[in-house]
């Protein structure tokens, strides 16, 4: 459904579009920014490598081994790391912190926290709308796939 945004004319020069997004997401960021745990390194590696054997030995003892089904060990691999990133991601949403927790825990009195954050939010923002446009020129091939089927009737024509 087009939105208001498309009936527009052409699109306002990208940096002002970033400004204007990035100053909106950072007056929400008290609200909407939380900060969460996230294990990394070893600690993947190691809560995947306990699952993988978890599912090794249970699939064994219904009788499911690399003798009876050789490929099993890509079905393991991707169970173990569905199973790791339910476990990290459960305790990682149990543990947030708001952007003003984070600043009065780090004695962050200047919020330069925010200024960081928002210098980063704009820089991806205009990244991401560089890609896409450099993107344009493919675009007409992609979107075919979303075009109506040639004599099919629209919803006012029926």
């Amino acid at each position: 459904m087009p939105s208001d945004r498309d009936s527009r004319g052409p699109p306002e020069l990208m940096s002002s579009q970033a400004d204007g997004v990035t100053g909106d997401l950072v007056r929400l960021m008290p609200r909407d920014l939380v900060f969460v745990m996230r294990f990394m390194g070893e600690s993947q590696y190691r809560l995947q490598s306990h699952f993988q054997d978890f599912i090794r030995a249970e699939l064994a003892a219904g009788g499911v081994t690399t003798e009876t089904h050789p490929m099993i060990h890509l079905f393991i691999e991707n169970h173990a790391i569905l199973l790791r990133d339910f476990v990290f991601s459960g305790v990682s949403l149990s543990r947030q912190f708001r952007v003003d927790e984070i600043e009065r825990l780090t004695g962050d009195t200047t919020s330069m926290i925010r200024v960081d954050i928002w210098d980063q939010l704009k820089s991806h923002i205009e990244t991401a709308e560089k890609q896409f446009h450099s993107q344009a020129g493919t675009l007409p091939k992609l979107l075919s796939a979303f075009e109506k089927p040639p004599g099919q009737m629209s919803g006012s024509e029926k």
